[in-house]
């Protein structure tokens, strides 16, 4: 089993809870509170790979462990000892607000400026598409607009919809495909030198962001 940590980052009411839940419990809250300081939730998925003369395992199971911040402004300090470490992250935007554009894309730019893109996996996603299905004057930022800012900056890039559970998954089994090639020769390399060995599973182990009070910040 490979473990990845991954971090959301985005302004307040986007729907990174919402987008968390919906991957990890598959259940939508329209009343969802804010999130205050971050929130921990973890959750599996099997990817599959191709059986090789390298010995290349057919599935992988990856488990995300999600730290889930807060997007109010008071909050932001406090970011940085959540995406430290990310193996990846999930920047996102609200497709009915220009400015939670405006507000991932200086996310983006801060995490190339201090944790760097070589090892992390940056996705930019926009939540809400459901809002747009009915009524399509609500989009304000169009699907071009975006995708071409993610390609230029080598972002991963998806539309979705926390509520209806549209593309959510998706997100994140293109984020563990992406992030087992970069794993791969570490992962098959671990996994030989425990053949033979009772114990078949292979975890790459993360360092997790350090706190004073280790659940101050979740729930």
């Amino acid at each position: 089993m490979l473990q990845f940590k991954l971090v959301l980052l985005g302004d307040s009411s986007v729907g990174k809870s919402s987008i968390v839940y919906r991957f990890v419990k598959d259940s939508f809250d329209e009343f969802r509170e804010s999130t205050i300081g971050a929130a921990f939730l973890s959750q599996t998925i099997k990817i599959s790979g191709s059986n090789g003369s390298s010995g290349e395992l057919g599935d992988t199971v990856i488990k995300f462990e999600i730290w889930d911040t807060a997007g109010q402004e008071r909050y932001k300090s406090l970011a940085p000892m959540y995406y430290r470490n990310a193996n990846a992250a999930l920047v996102v935007y609200d497709v009915t607000q220009q400015d939670s554009l405006i507000k991932a894309q200086s996310w983006v730019n801060e995490l190339k400026n201090k944790v760097g893109d070589e090892d992390l996996v940056i996705c930019l996603v926009g939540n809400k598409v459901d809002l747009c299905d009915d009524d399509e004057n609500k989009r304000v930022v169009e699907s071009r607009e975006a995708q071409d800012y993610a390609q230029e900056q080598g972002l991963l890039f998806y539309e979705v919809s926390a509520k209806t559970g549209f593309g959510v998954r998706k997100i994140f089994e293109s984020i563990g495909e992406k992030l087992y090639e970069t794993k791969k020769d570490e992962f098959l390399a671990a996994r030989n030198r425990q053949m033979g060995s009772k114990n078949d599973q292979v975890n790459v182990q993360l360092q997790r962001p350090s706190t004073n009070d280790p659940t101050s910040c979740c729930y």
